[in-house]
């Protein structure tokens, strides 16, 4: 860490979304987890280039910033199953946005697709308010925090 680096409070919310997820490890945990409820092997399969202790660190990071619940099925020895809580769940948005953003930018990488019909889901911004999709012009002109 930069020592030269002041440690303040996040002054937007892509810095405070920045600050409690953080590294991509955070990020692919979150998304082994949309399909519901694992255990630690379970996410160390879906997981495979994860270390068992950078997993630990990520879930029980996750888990201080209430983003994961834990709840046992063994208690000896005490065994956990991960789930994502509402506010965790709330982040499928922002990963499917970051997924249709890789799939952009690869060659390798296909787009996320809708399972029924098979076609290229397109992520879109939308005004619950004016009850209409914010084109991305209209975003980058208009977005401002409040």
């Amino acid at each position: 860490m930069n020592s030269n680096l002041s440690v303040s409070s996040p002054t937007t919310p892509l810095e405070e979304a920045v600050g409690r997820i953080g590294d991509r490890w955070s990020l692919l945990v979150i998304d082994a987890l949309l399909g519901g409820a694992k255990r630690f092997n379970e996410l160390a399969d879906a997981l495979p280039a994860i270390s068992p202790n950078v997993l630990s660190q990520r879930l029980k990071r996750l888990e201080k910033e209430a983003l994961v619940v834990t709840h046992p099925y063994s208690r000896k020895p005490l065994r956990l199953r991960y789930e994502l809580t509402a506010g965790g769940r709330d982040l499928a948005g922002a990963l499917r946005l970051l997924a249709h953003w890789g799939a952009g930018a690869s060659e390798s990488v296909d787009s996320p697709r809708h399972e029924l019909c098979g076609t290229a889901i397109e992520p879109r911004w939308y005004c619950p308010t004016c009850a209409r999709v914010v084109d991305d012009g209209e975003a980058a002109a208009e977005l401002r925090y409040i």
